[in-house]
């Protein structure tokens, strides 16, 4: 079994963090030559190359395994010290997560706002589709995700948060435009079908957002008809405030959590498409395994906050 230092661990998670190795060096008061003689030498205690030396710096699946245990080892110190009561000369424990957008915009720094400050913590935020955001749980980017994917990655254990709710809404000059029955008091289940909705323009949050289509093709399966190709023409408007703006400046349709256009659809500033029609997303916690305290802090505020703004599974 391989012994790994904890300064050779704590360099490699650094250059991976930092992206380079000059950067890693400057962080770590260290010359670059002895953050590459480390890296090396880690290297050669895995027998395997971890390191991709690219712009930025970037593991192979080896290195995968061995970032994980850096960054478990870090925790598992700065949780001893804490314990300890140890002087740490200012150090703090940078805690990665990974949250979606929306998350991110209507609740999550909430959360991080709640964690005691005593804990000296930082947090390092990747912001992925909650679709696609286990894959930095697996790759030992992240030590906690906000996700969509109710299976636990290996290492990691996993709760229920509650349902972010979605409503399809659109702007009033939009709603004229492109679903006129709309505004002349018609029954929206009725006036609204799946076709008119897919000739529609589309706002989407990026290429990995599949919700206004899945949106539509529900609208289809509801009608009992197959569902067409895609055709209505898209914009993509990859931030959570402007996606919304977007949509409030009629540039097209799209779903916006309920917390946040709520009061709009209440005052007619934004026409909602489908009232008996919500779109409700899971979300779930992720986090490793590993006992922690800075972990079971964090875990406990976020299920606190999610509870005031996740309707319950």
């Amino acid at each position: 079994m391989p012994q790994f230092p904890s300064d050779q661990l704590l360099t490699f998670s650094t250059v991976l963090s930092e992206g380079t190795l000059d950067a890693a060096a400057r962080l770590l008061h260290v010359t670059p030559s002895a953050v590459s003689q480390r890296l090396k030498a880690l290297e050669q205690s895995a027998g395997r190359v971890l390191l991709q030396r690219s712009n930025p710096a970037q593991a192979t699946e080896a290195g995968e395994v061995v970032l994980r245990l850096a960054r478990q080892v870090a925790q598992l110190e700065a949780d001893a010290g804490r314990e300890l009561g140890l002087d740490t000369d200012g150090a703090q424990l940078a805690v990665p997560i990974v949250v979606n957008a929306d998350s991110l915009a209507v609740w999550f720094l909430q959360a991080l706002a709640q964690v005691p400050g005593d804990l000296n913590v930082t947090f390092d935020l990747h912001r992925d589709d909650e679709q696609h955001s286990t894959s930095l749980l697996r790759s030992g980017t992240v030590m906690a995700a906000v996700t969509a994917t109710p299976e636990p990655v290996q290492g990691c254990r996993v709760e229920s948060l509650g349902v972010m709710r979605y409503r399809a809404v659109a702007a009033p000059q939009f709603v004229e435009r492109w679903f006129p029955d709309l505004t002349k008091g018609l029954d929206s289940h009725r006036a609204l079908h799946g076709a008119a909705l897919n000739a529609a323009t589309t706002v989407d949050f990026d290429r990995k957002d599949t919700y206004q289509w899945a949106f539509v093709q529900a609208a289809f399966k509801a009608e009992g008809k197959p569902v067409p190709d895609r055709k209505g023409p898209r914009h993509y408007v990859p931030a959570s405030q402007d996606f919304g703006d977007a949509i409030r400046l009629g540039l097209g349709w799209g779903l916006i959590p309920e917390v946040q256009c709520g009061p709009e659809i209440a005052d007619h500033r934004l026409i909602e498409l489908a009232p008996d029609r919500p779109f409700d997303v899971p979300l779930y916690w992720q986090r490793w395994k590993t006992a922690s305290m800075v972990l079971d802090v964090l875990s406990d505020t976020v299920r606190e906050v999610s509870g005031l703004y996740l309707r319950k599974p």
